[in-house]
């Protein structure tokens, strides 16, 4: 067995908060999370770190220096650093990338705050590498009503958020899922991302969310499998991943592992987007190991290190689920197993 080491292995707190705060799936604390990503253990080797979204309840946009230095050190104390954030630019603290002024400046403002703090986290030691992610926040729907107009909408917001960023020293990823508008095809990221003509400004890759950019949900003409696929047919499988991979990996600068069963699902905001499967579903589509590869190597099969960590994202998983340590010890295995194939050390 390798003894890779790099990218790091990190575990996301979000799906503690997304798609949670009902009586029937009450958001869990960011505490709980934390703890669970500290006990998962597979042959010696454990998580690295975590990736945090900045909302309310877990860790504010709006935290204080001495917030942020308790967070520092309660991480630190698991053993654990802190990688990628989540920047909370939906209204109404912000607004849609396509709105009006008064929206994308909410926008922009947002992604200051959340900026301002990754940095803070970067002087603390405890935030060695990562980005800030973005979407849209804005509905497919709305951004057909125009797309060229509204294209270059989103791109003028994210340029403006760029340039506020890189004063922060920090890079925005935008993440490829469909429910947002602008970023719901494979070319329309791609347009979107050329638009904005930023070197610090890159794509998201998600393994169950991108997935769907080949069946062409909510874009029809950019599906890439055909429509009547055999899911058993894995050449065609194959194939239509290497031509998604070759299109966005050169903008790919975050990547969640992932697994998808090939359908939808989702609630609120969220709505219509990639169906987050356990590592062990029995339905997944993916081969994880093997298709994170697409991602993580180039087309000569050469690795391509772009980032430090990749992260698990385990958004919408039922409660009962999520606070299992047994659901952290399979997702870990299934970690370790594309650091084995794709990682190296240093």
């Amino acid at each position: 067995m390798k003894d890779n080491n790099f990218p790091k292995l990190h575990n996301a707190t979000w799906p503690g908060i997304v798609g949670k705060g009902d009586s029937s799936q009450p958001i869990i604390p960011f505490d709980t999370l934390l703890q669970m990503t500290a006990a998962a253990e597979v042959n010696g080797k454990k998580f690295d770190g975590i990736d945090i979204g900045l909302f309310d309840p877990h860790v504010p946009v709006t935290s204080t220096d001495d917030d942020l230095k308790r967070l520092a050190d309660k991480v630190a104390g698991y053993n654990l650093e802190i990688g990628s954030l989540v920047a909370p630019i939906w209204p109404p603290e912000g607004g849609s990338a396509m709105g009006t002024k008064e929206d994308r400046t909410r926008f922009v403002e947002q992604v200051r705050k959340a900026c301002k703090v990754g940095q803070r986290l970067r002087e603390l030691g405890i935030r060695p590498h990562g980005i800030v992610r973005i979407d849209s926040a804005s509905s497919p729907e709305g951004w057909a009503t125009d797309p060229k107009a509204n294209t270059q909408l989103i791109a003028q917001t994210f340029r403006e958020a760029a340039d506020v960023a890189a004063d922060y020293g920090e890079s925005l990823a935008a993440e490829g899922e469909i429910c947002w508008g602008g970023m719901h095809s494979w070319r329309a990221m791609i347009d979107t991302l050329n638009a904005v003509n930023r070197s610090n400004i890159g794509f998201q890759a998600d393994m169950s969310h991108t997935f769907l950019y080949l069946l062409g949900y909510n874009s029809p003409d950019d599906r890439i499998l055909p429509v009547d696929f055999d899911w058993n047919d894995r050449a065609t499988l194959t194939s239509a991943l290497k031509t998604l991979t070759a299109a966005l990996r050169p903008w790919t600068i975050d990547f969640h592992v992932a697994q998808n069963d090939g359908t939808v699902y989702g609630s609120g905001s969220h709505d219509k987007t990639g169906r987050h499967c356990l590592a062990t579903d029995p339905n997944g589509k993916l081969d994880i190991a093997i298709d994170a590869g697409h991602w993580l190597r180039d087309e000569n099969g050469n690795l391509t290190k772009k980032f430090k960590h990749i992260c698990w994202d385990g958004c919408m998983f039922p409660n009962e689920v999520m606070t299992k340590q047994q659901t952290w010890n399979d997702i870990l295995a299934a970690m370790v197993k594309v650091q084995q194939q794709h990682g190296w050390q240093e």
